[in-house]
């Protein structure tokens, strides 16, 4: 995987990530969408972690993953 996509995989992962807490902090109808902002920073960081080889910060996004789905499930999206 190249520099280029390593590098947006990593900041699009922190910005969404970023912007999933800010929206759960809100506490408002738009909370929900904090959990799909998780979700899409999960799968950007997986992406990461398989490109850089981590393998810890692999399991640690499938388990934010799971979180992120359970997330969405509670609040009444499924």
């Amino acid at each position: 995987m190249g520099h280029a996509m390593l590098n947006a995989l990593e900041w699009s992962g922190c910005g969404l990530g970023l912007l999933g807490a800010f929206l759960l902090a809100t506490n408002t109808r738009a909370s929900k969408f904090g959990w799909v902002a998780f979700l899409l920073a999960n799968f950007a960081m997986i992406g990461l972690a398989l490109g850089l080889e981590r393998n810890g910060l692999l399991l640690q996004q499938v388990g934010f993953t799971a979180t992120s789905i359970l997330g969405i499930y509670r609040s009444r999206w499924a």
